[in-house]
């Protein structure tokens, strides 16, 4: 009798262990320490991904980052289907092909163990044909004049079907599925596609019963760039405006030039390429914040899986030290900041995220471990997070301060293909700093710096 009281008791134990393990739940960062890692699972494995991701999580916690994204793990659609795991048949069900719904949730304690929180992309906007909603509910959906379901108007998203957002039961349907992950996966947020495209007043009801789950806390990023996304309640939500401006100064801006007349003859207008001096990326950084409120953030990228549909960093940012130049200045110009997965190890070609993608995951360590050793400078100094911006501007080369409280940070990033040099400011002068990235230590003595082709700098000043 006392020996099975003692397996009772320990039975008990047990469970309680496992209970309690479940609950706990990693930090979630502020927006401006956020340093997000987008899973694509089809650049892990061909099937079973959660398996094989898991063999990853220790060296995506060694690369810094706090918050994993994976893009959309639900079940795909087959009808009219191109295989987008955007084409969603069943909000509550994994997609097969990348595991179960147990390998997921293991997967997620794996993140949580190690201190990384786990957000899922959200596919509010659209479903699959073969959606049980559009045999059950089909006045959940958007239809044309003679009452058929469309593709989302403007859009050539003709794999799915448009949903009705004037349709209440549909909206509360669409929440309580958001629930489900949160509530019996332990996910800590959601990357909500498409949110341009899905009216205010459902992100504002949606954010609300989202945030009033009890004793979680959620990381809410929209992927669009409606200020009215932060009034709903969304934490971050993208930086377009900031990419755009940078591939300008990367590539130049096509002007067009008109002719004057000559006679009675008038010759055509022609377009000239013209470079972007660096400096315009000042201007477009407090373009894109102006109006903001404060705490919130526009998330940093160089690339994401839609990029990288189109073309490598590698590629468009002329190389790898091209990217690594525009990854500096992307990220320590102002806080929160996005990382594709193949991003890292420099893959050097397009990714159709339609398809399996065979990523050499051991490539280019020597890549890996500079953004490893960039992360560990951004999370360190906070100053490079959230401190006050002192631009210096150039045409070439991108240099600011970034300060506050506890130190001072002067980054400088040469964003050309070709040598420059730059005057240091009066005030700069005769300063000690510390080179973070070698530990090197000196004083600006030099009235201007040379900088090679996208060499950059980052200094702690002393």
């Amino acid at each position: 009798m006392k020996k099975f009281i003692i397996l009772i008791a320990m039975a008990l134990a047990m469970a309680s262990c496992t209970k309690n393990k479940s609950e706990v739940f990693p930090e979630i960062p502020a927006p401006a320490d956020v340093v997000m890692y987008q899973i694509n699972p089809r650049n892990f494995a061909e099937k079973n991904a959660f398996i094989a991701i898991k063999n990853h999580v220790a060296e995506i916690k060694e690369l810094g980052v706090n918050v994993v994204w994976f893009m959309p793990i639900c079940e795909i659609g087959v009808e009219k289907a191109v295989k987008s795991p955007y084409c969603v048949k069943d909000y509550t069900a994994v997609n097969p092909e990348f595991g179960t719904m147990d390998d997921f949730k293991s997967l997620v304690e794996d993140f949580h163990d190690r201190g990384i929180c786990v957000i899922i992309d959200w596919v509010a906007n659209h479903t699959s044909w073969d959606n049980k909603w559009i045999e059950d509910h089909p006045d959940w959906y958007t239809t044309d004049e003679t009452g058929e379901i469309i593709f989302p108007e403007g859009t050539g998203w003709r794999d799915v079907a448009d949903l009705n957002f004037d349709n209440a039961d549909m909206r509360q349907a669409m929440i309580d599925a958001m629930k489900f992950w949160v509530e019996e996966t332990g996910v800590d947020g959601f990357r909500c596609d498409a949110a341009d495209y899905v009216p205010f007043d459902f992100w504002e009801d949606c954010v609300s019963q989202l945030r009033a789950i009890p004793d979680r806390t959620l990381l809410l990023l929209a992927e669009g760039q409606r200020k009215d996304h932060f009034t709903a309640g969304f934490d971050m939500n993208y930086a377009w405006q900031w990419l755009s401006a940078l591939r300008r100064v990367y590539n130049g801006a096509q002007v067009r030039l008109d002719n004057p007349d000559e006679g009675e003859r008038r010759r055509p207008a022609r377009t000239v390429t013209r470079q972007v001096p660096a400096s315009s990326l000042f201007s477009a950084d407090s373009s894109e914040y102006a109006g903001i409120p404060e705490g919130r953030v526009k998330l940093r990228f160089i690339t994401n899986h839609d990029e990288n549909a189109k073309m490598s960093p590698i590629r468009e940012f002329f190389g790898e030290d091209g990217s690594m130049a525009a990854f500096v200045a992307t990220a320590f110009i102002h806080g929160g900041v996005l990382i594709y997965d193949c991003q890292v190890v420099g893959y050097p070609g397009k990714i159709q995220f339609f398809n399996y993608a065979k990523v050499d995951w051991n490539s280019h360590r020597e890549l890996r471990e500079e953004y490893t050793k960039l992360i560990g400078i951004y999370k360190s100094n906070s100053c490079l997070r959230s401190g006050d911006l002192v631009p210096y501007p150039d045409d070439n080369v991108l240099m600011f301060e970034r300060k506050d409280k506890a130190g001072v940070v002067l980054v400088l990033a040469n964003l050309r293909d070709s040598q420059q040099y730059i005057s240091i400011p009066e005030n700069l002068r005769n300063q000690e700093y510390v080179n973070l990235m070698t530990g090197n230590r000196a004083p600006l003595t030099d009235s201007e710096l040379l900088l090679m082709p996208f060499e950059y700098l980052v200094l702690k000043l002393s």
